[in-house]
């Protein structure tokens, strides 16, 4: 008999309320344990209901979806997703949720403007099925060795830090990017999958929290050491080597395109893997699927290193697992311990 997973949706507007339950109770992986109206509503409601994940808006009255994240998540941590809307605001507060504890996010406008287009619907049903169905982790209780090493990892010399990741990505790279030293010289290219508009506040927000300069890869733009690119959501980046040597960013959006993703890992590391060769370190943490697989094989075929997120610290164990069982993975590490490999592994002197 097929497992089904008690969703609480939480929204102030009855109308949002009902179309969400509506496009939850059309699978029937899911039913809806119940409904509230603010986050104190639903604190209560997490309490007594046991739901196995939350569908929560932000602006709402008396305790918004910030405020009740932060507190549902102190007190009895389960899957949240936030629903968003497309402004400004709404990403940068979708981001502060993000680093919260929130595991994804996804748009209303997506889900509601088109109630015949059935893609993003199932987009989003799916995403929540990956989610609830991933083992609750809780790093504090495994036991896993520091080091899972896939095979012999010897220095080398890198002159390209790639980083792959989707569900669950923005607070994993929370756990990465602001530990590089100001000095660090080498460049570092972010691939997290997100709806357009995301990855500006991403990278905006991003650059308030390291020391290196964080900025959103643009067309043409020259790849340089010690900055970390954030590649833009709705468009492929690729990688291009020109004639004097340098190496620049080509950011476009083809429609001949079929990626399932806009960034897509495979595409960027395609293009970076016969540039870097045995110079390139890839990493795949948390995400749902397999993007990186591909690019992960190539980077081997063309002597770079690959790099994955252990099982034990992923939101959702899809594209590290699909890498590491293709057998391309050399190394595999808990989200806590890939920053101290990453600056054991490296010769920069």
């Amino acid at each position: 008999m097929m497992k089904k997973y008690g969703i609480l949706v939480v929204d102030d507007s009855a109308f949002m309320r009902r179309a969400i339950s509506q496009i939850l109770e059309g699978d029937p992986s899911f039913f809806v344990v119940g409904i509230a109206r603010n986050g104190e509503e639903a604190i209560e409601k997490i309490q007594r209901l046991k739901p196995d994940l939350v569908t929560m808006d932000v602006e709402m009255p008396i305790m918004n979806g910030l405020q009740a994240l932060e507190q549902i998540m102190e007190t009895s941590p389960l899957p949240v997703v936030m629903l968003s809307s497309l402004t400004k605001e709404g990403a940068k507060e979708t981001l502060k949720a993000l680093e919260l504890g929130a595991v994804d996010f996804f748009l209303k406008d997506n889900l509601l403007s088109n109630p015949d287009n059935n893609q993003q619907i199932h987009e989003f049903l799916t995403r929540l099925k990956g989610i609830v169905k991933a083992k609750p982790r809780n790093i504090k209780t495994v036991v896993i060795p520091q080091v899972k090493k896939t095979r012999r990892i010897n220095k080398k010399h890198i002159d390209l830090i790639f980083i792959g990741c989707s569900t669950g990505g923005p607070s994993a790279l929370q756990a990465i990017l602001p530990r590089f030293p100001k000095e660090f010289p080498i460049p570092v290219v972010v691939a997290q999958h997100m709806p357009p508009g995301f990855t500006k506040p991403l990278a905006e927000r991003f650059n308030t929290l390291c020391e290196l300069n964080v900025t959103e890869a643009q067309h043409g733009q020259t790849i340089r050491p010690g900055t970390i690119y954030i590649s833009p959501s709705g468009f492929q980046t690729r990688l291009e080597k020109k004639p004097d040597g340098s190496v620049t960013f080509r950011v476009d959006n083809d429609a001949t395109d079929k990626a399932l993703y806009k960034p897509c890992v495979d595409i960027s590391l395609t293009s970076a893997a016969p540039i870097y060769t045995d110079r390139l370190l890839a990493i795949i943490l948390t995400g749902m699927g397999v993007d990186g697989m591909q690019g992960s094989g190539l980077v081997k075929k063309n002597n770079g290193t690959v790099f994955v997120e252990a099982e034990e610290s992923c939101v959702v164990y899809g594209m590290p697992k699909a890498v590491q069982e293709a057998g391309y993975a050399d190394g595999q590490y808990l989200l806590s311990h890939i920053y101290d490999e990453i600056i054991s592994y490296l010769k920069y002197e």
